[in-house]
């Protein structure tokens, strides 16, 4: 059995690799995922809003994967084709050897300014 953290490299390395399969592996049914512009939006909407930017992405470099239970905490150096690197820090919970949520850090309000189940729009 894969650790959790595994199971998280696994997820960003699919989008490095363009592999659609390897990330519905990893992804649960139930998955909610959170970050400045979504608010726990479902799985469907996740990989249309996401998955596209995969086509930009070659490649991660991890600075820190940290397991706690059933989350596992990643700090990780994003490379973009065009050159470009960012750093974000993703907080993913597993269950059944699956993620069931993801929180992504890279500044967001508290209270979350987005409604719950939508996705912020060019700002909007």
């Amino acid at each position: 059995m894969r650790t959790h953290a595994a199971i998280a490299r696994a997820c960003f390395q699919a989008y490095a690799e363009g592999d659609r399969a390897k990330l519905d592996a990893v992804l649960s049914p139930s998955l909610r995922f959170t970050s400045p512009f979504d608010h726990a939006i479902d799985l469907q909407t996740y990989l249309d809003i996401c998955w596209p930017s995969h086509a930009g992405i070659s490649d991660y470099r991890f600075i820190r994967t940290i397991e706690s239970g059933d989350e596992v905490v990643v700090t990780y150096e994003l490379q973009r084709r065009d050159g470009t690197t960012v750093r974000n820090t993703e907080v993913l919970t597993l269950r059944a050897g699956r993620i069931e949520a993801v929180e992504v850090y890279f500044g967001w309000n508290v209270p979350h300014p987005v409604p719950t189940g939508r996705h912020l729009t060019n700002g909007a």
